[in-house]
C-alpha cells in the first residue's frame, strides 16, 4: 500500500496562516525512534515546525513503549501535567501512539482517566494519523483507532531523518517468537518483511544525502525474508537477510552497515561467513541473552540453551576477526534461583560483553509470564542487578585496556556531547572514542590510535 498526503494538505489548508509547532516525546527502542522520524515527516507535511519545547507546541505526540512498566508510568505522569493546560487551550492537541495504545486495557484507561487526549492510535495505524488529527481539529472529535493487525505494510510514509552521518532503516516489522515475558508480538503483530526494492530505495536516498552508516532495524532482523516463503512470488522465495546485506553493500556511499536485533536461534553459518567477508559490517554483534540459565531460558521460550548460546559465540569469535558482543539481560524472571543467576554471571564472564542492557523483570499484562508463579522479591531483583553491574564494570575496564595502542578506521560522527571541543566516533566493535578533530572531518573515516581508557569511552588521536 502506498501512502498519500491528502489529509496533510487538508490540515495545511485548515491552519492557513497559523504557525503551528509540534513536539514529539519518544519512549522506547530504536524502532520507536524510527517511527518518530516518520511522524516528524507527516507533521512537517502539514506545514508545522518542530519544537524541542513542549510548552510552545500546539500538537504534542507521545510515541509510547510497553516493554517496561516504568515507560508506561512516565506516559501517565506526563499526561497528567498537561491536563490544566489542555482545558485552557483550544489550540492544543494531544496524541498518544505506539505500543501502549495497541493494548485495549491502556486505551480504556486513557479514555477514562485522560479524556482530554485527542488522538489514540495503535502501532498499525500510523498511516491514518493525519486523518485522525484532521477530524480532531475540524470536527473536535476524539479519535481512537485500534486494529488487531494489518496484512500489508504501508510504504512511502514521509520521514525526516536525524541530522548527521548515521541513519536507521526498518526492514522487518513484528515478531513471531512469543517470548513469555514480551508484549511485542501482541502490539507489533506477526513478522512482515519489507520488499527488498523499497529498502534499497530508502538506503540509496540516504547514501546520496550523505549518510555513511546505516543501521537495519527489526525485532528479529535475521529472520528477514522468512515470510516471503509463504507468498506466491517466485523471485522472493529465496530472498533472505544475507542477500539483502549483499545488495546494500553495493550501494555507493554506504561505509558502515549495522543491524539490530538478531535472534540467536536464527543466526546462520551463512550470515557469520558473510560478516567475516565484508569489512563494512560492524564487528559488534548485539546478541540478546536474557538469561544464562537453560531452565529459565526454557521458561522464557527463548528456543536455545546456555550451551547453544556459548557455542554460537565461540563460532563467531573463531570466524570473525575483532568481533565483540553486546546483549540484553533480564534479572529476576519468575522462578529464577540464585543458581540460575550464577549461570547468567558465568556467561557474562565467558563472553566478555562490550555492552549489556540490563533490566529488572516487570510483569507485562497479556504475556504468559504474567501468570507464572514464583515471582521474585523486588529486593532480590535489585541486589542481583547490582551484582551484574559490578561484574560488567570490572570486565569492561580490563577489556578497554586491551584497546590502548591499537589503531582503528573510525567514522567521525560529530562533536562529543560530553567532552567539550572534542569529536566522537566508534570503533568497528562499537567502542565510543573521543579525539581532537575539525568540523571538516565530520563524515570522513580517519585512522585513530587509542591512547586512554576512561571506562565508558576511549580517548584517541587521529594519525
Amino acid at each position: 500500500m502506498k501512502y498519500t498526503v491528502n489529509y496533510e494538505n487538508k490540515i495545511k489548508s485548515l491552519l492557513k496562516e497559523k504557525k503551528y509547532k509540534y513536539y514529539i516525546d519518544t519512549m522506547g527502542c530504536a524502532l520507536n525512534e524510527n517511527d518518530s522520524m516518520k511522524y516528524n515527516g507527516i507533521l512537517s507535511k502539514m506545514g508545522m515546525t518542530k519544537t524541542d519545547d513542549i510548552n510552545n507546541a500546539n500538537v504534542i505526540l507521545f510515541n509510547t513503549c510497553s516493554i517496561r512498566e516504568n515507560a508506561e508510568d512516565k506516559l501517565y505522569g506526563r499526561l497528567g501535567t498537561l491536563k490544566k493546560r489542555k482545558l485552557k487551550d483550544n489550540e492544543l492537541y494531544i496524541c498518544v501512539v505506539g505500543c501502549m495504545t495497541q493494548q485495549k486495557h491502556v486505551i480504556d484507561k486513557i479514555k477514562k482517566s485522560y479524556r482530554f487526549v485527542d488522538v489514540l492510535l495503535g502501532t498499525h495505524s500510523m498511516h491514518n494519523f493525519a486523518k485522525s488529527l484532521y477530524l480532531a481539529m475540524k470536527e473536535k472529535q476524539k479519535i481512537v483507532e485500534y486494529v488487531e493487525d494489518k496484512k500489508e505494510l504501508v510504504e512511502n510514509i514521509p520521514i525526516i531523518y536525524d541530522e548527521g552521518v548515521k541513519a536507521s532503516v526498518s526492514i522487518i516489522y513484528g515478531c513471531n517468537n512469543f517470548c513469555s515475558y514480551c508484549i511485542v508480538p501482541y502490539v507489533r503483530g506477526r513478522e512482515k518483511s519489507r520488499l527488498p526494492d523499497d529498502i534499497i530505495k530508502d538506503i540509496r536516498y540516504l547514501a546520496k544525502s550523505g549518510y555513511k552508516e546505516i543501521t537495519l532495524l527489526g525485532q528479529n532482523v535475521n529472520s528477514y525474508g522468512n515470510d516471503f516463503r509463504k507468498q506466491d512470488v517466485e523471485e522472493l522465495k529465496e530472498y533472505n537477510f544475507v542477500k539483502l546485506l549483499k545488495e546494500i553493500d553495493k550501494i555507493k556511499g554506504v561505509e558502515i552497515i549495522k543491524f539490530m536485533s538478531p535472534h540467536p536461534k536464527d543466526f546462520s553459518d551463512e550470515l557469520i561467513e558473510y560478516i567475516n567477508e565484508n569489512p563494512k559490517i560492524s564487528r559488534q554483534i548485539h546478541l540478546p541473552l536474557q538469561s544464562g540459565s537453560t531452565s529459565i531460558l526454557k521458561s522464557m521460550n527463548r528456543k536455545y540453551t546456555k550451551e547453544e548460546y556459548l557455542e554460537l559465540v565461540r563460532k563467531m569469535k573463531e570466524k570473525i576477526s575483532d568481533v565483540s558482543f553486546s546483549t540484553d539481560i533480564i534479572v529476576g524472571f519468575p522462578g529464577e534461583t540464585e543458581e540460575d543467576f550464577l549461570e547468567t554471571l558465568d556467561v557474562v564472564k565467558k563472553v566478555n560483553f562490550s555492552q549489556i542492557y540490563m533490566f529488572i523483570y516487570s510483569i507485562r499484562k497479556g504475556t504468559v509470564a504474567e501468570k507464572m508463579e514464583n515471582q521474585i522479591d523486588e529486593k532480590i531483583k535489585s541486589e542481583r542487578l547490582e551484582r551484574l553491574k559490578k561484574l560488567f564494570e570490572d570486565t569492561i575496564n580490563s577489556e578497554n585496556e586491551a584497546y590502548i595502542g591499537k589503531t582503528f578506521n573510525i567514522l567521525i560522527e560529530g562533536k562529543s556531547k560530553n567532552n567539550e571541543n572534542m569529536y566522537t566516533g566508534r570503533t568497528s566493535s562499537n567502542k565510543v572514542v573521543v579525539f581532537t578533530a575539525n568540523e571538516r572531518d565530520v563524515g570522513k573515516i580517519k585512522k585513530v590510535k587509542i591512547t586512554k581508557n576512561n571506562l565508558w569511552y576511549l580517548t584517541g588521536q587521529i594519525l
